[in-house]
């Protein structure tokens, strides 16, 4: 892959085939969460909140039988 200048930052273009692999699409986020030796290694969005609902359950945690998260409410403290 070659690296572009894209504004102020560098860019690279996915080919089909990787894009086709991770079942990417426009507008999709995708994270770097590791990056050595010259390889780096991507989640997207849903792949993350996956972790973390992995992470949450790894550790017994449980939220309130009817818990809905309010952003606005959250906000307030």
């Amino acid at each position: 892959m070659l690296v572009s200048k894209w504004g102020n930052s560098l860019a690279v273009r996915l080919p089909k085939a990787l894009v086709d692999q991770l079942g990417l699409k426009e507008g999709d986020e995708l994270n770097v969460v590791a990056a050595s030796n010259g390889a780096i290694e991507v989640e997207t969005r849903e792949q993350r909140r996956q972790r973390a609902l992995d992470n949450m359950a790894a550790r017994n945690w449980k939220l309130s039988e009817g818990y809905k998260f309010d952003r606005d409410e959250a906000n307030e403290r």
